[in-house]
């Protein structure tokens, strides 16, 4: 998981800084600490980077909430149900002629 910063062009270094930290759940003091400057300059940091309208977008990598696993199903009853399908479900009419007007292998 990574935290990506849309938007971070338009905030200074120190307010860059400031967001990281703070959306990544440290508080007032503890980013004061790390960057050594004082709890109201980083609450003023923070106040003026959400004033310029940034968007923090949190990036899984793979799938950890198992949200895309494929279900319980055995492949071969899967791979049977996609060819029963499209055996058959023709959308064709023979009777009807194609749109070129010639007849249809």
């Amino acid at each position: 998981m990574h935290i990506e910063i849309r938007g971070a062009e338009r905030l200074s270094l120190r307010e860059r800084q400031v967001v990281v930290l703070r959306e990544s759940g440290y508080s007032n003091q503890a980013v004061a600490k790390r960057l050594k400057i004082s709890a109201g300059t980083v609450a003023t940091l923070f106040n003026r980077a959400k004033r310029k309208a940034y968007q923090v977008v949190i990036v899984l990598d793979g799938d950890p909430l198992a949200l895309f696993e494929p279900e319980d199903v055995d492949e071969s009853e899967a791979d049977e149900a996609i060819e029963g399908e499209a055996a058959g479900s023709s959308d064709i009419d023979p009777d009807v002629p194609s749109a070129s007007g010639g007849e249809m292998p």
